[in-house]
């Protein structure tokens, strides 16, 4: 950032967050609140009263963390201790309760969450028009997005590159029942107006999506200055390249607060029920309509989903995708339950292991 920033309350911060801090502080002593605006592989940059610091967490701190979902994340506000050293730092004691994040399954067979971003109040989910769009791929995010707590807004990119941006509006509006969708380029300064709404003075937008889509390239444009590197996308597939490689929240113009994040690949999801119910709320919506309470959709008397598929009222792959996405969430339940089971039990045995201990120790000294 251009300018130097000292108050939190360009950053946000509001009496909703002061009175969450008053209630941690006592536990804390003399810690501080702060923002963290970038995360890196093992530290942080966080904005306080005073500036920006570099800061960790406390040892403390990473000892009582139950997994990667426990640790700040940008856009956490957290309660830090403020060290009189040059370069001036800060060690990480707290994370506030979030107002909203989105999570995703970290890679890997062992079931933990990795928040994206938090305490956003509007999440831009952004799609390119071009040969790497993909509706499926859209759904998946909107999951994560109505889970986040976050408000989804879907941004169609790279207009300039499209001869028919109707056809991926409509597709996208058949996909995403009740969420705003705006179409915008960057190289021909289109849709900025739509925006504004949103971009509104301690407003936090995160902006989320695949490699290339131009999530940078978006940044740079409401900024009006290069903050962030861009490249192209590959011309034999249309997909793009990775230029973000870590999260960062920037401080706009208007006032507004946008969060780049690194481009995903894949999005696998993460304990999302609810938003897996509300991205398919038309699908739920017909499921209510059934002859039978209990009905499974697969050929049953009086169903009303597949009565709408037959008719065309509702798109065969889109419920392929809410049966596989609902099988995967299922599929994550019964891996976290087994994971909490096992955690437990040798929670339980190591309760057992020192309560014996402490037992011989007084057989012992009642022996002497």
């Amino acid at each position: 950032m251009t300018t130097q920033l000292t108050d939190l309350q360009a950053f946000g911060w509001n009496e909703q967050w002061s009175n969450k801090s008053a209630a941690c502080s006592e536990k804390l002593g003399n810690a501080a609140p702060a923002r963290v605006i970038a995360q890196y592989s093992h530290a942080y940059k966080v904005i306080t009263s005073t500036g920006e610091r570099l800061a960790n967490v406390s040892g403390r701190f990473e000892f009582q963390a139950t997994g990667k979902g426990d640790f700040p994340a940008v856009g956490d506000w957290v309660m830090a201790d403020m060290l009189d050293e040059t370069p001036p730092r800060a060690v990480i004691q707290a994370v506030l309760p979030r107002q909203s994040s989105m999570a995703r399954k970290v890679a890997g067979s062992i079931p933990d969450e990795q928040i994206i971003g938090a305490n956003m109040d509007y999440l831009f989910i952004t799609l390119a028009m071009n040969g790497d769009f993909n509706v499926r791929k859209l759904e998946r995010y909107l999951i994560a997005a109505w889970e986040s707590g976050a408000t989804p807004v879907v941004l169609l990119t790279k207009s300039d590159l499209c001869e028919n941006p109707e056809r991926y509006i409509t597709e996208v509006e058949d996909v995403a029942p009740g969420v705003a969708v705006h179409m915008v380029s960057a190289l021909e300064d289109q849709g900025k107006d739509a925006l504004l709404s949103y971009l509104k003075p301690g407003k936090t937008v995160a902006v989320t999506g695949s490699s290339g889509v131009g999530k940078s390239t978006l940044l740079n444009w409401l900024a009006e200055d290069e903050w962030q590197s861009t490249s192209g996308i590959r011309e034999s597939d249309a997909r793009g390249r990775h230029t973000t490689t870590h999260r960062e929240l920037f401080l706009l113009p208007s006032g507004a607060l946008m969060m780049d994040t690194p481009g995903m690949r894949e999005l696998q999801l993460w304990d999302s029920e609810e938003g897996w119910q509300q991205a398919f709320s038309d699908i739920e919506d017909l499921a209510g309509q059934c002859r039978f309470r209990d009905c499974k959709h697969e050929g049953e008397a009086g169903c009303a989903v597949q009565a709408a598929i037959r008719s065309g009222e509702l798109d065969g792959d889109r419920y392929s995708n809410y049966k596989k996405t609902e099988r995967e969430l299922a599929r994550l339940a019964r891996k976290e339950n087994s994971t909490l089971r096992q955690r437990d039990r040798k929670q339980s045995a190591s309760k057992t292991s020192r309560s014996r201990g402490h037992s011989r120790s007084m057989m012992e000294d009642w022996g002497d």
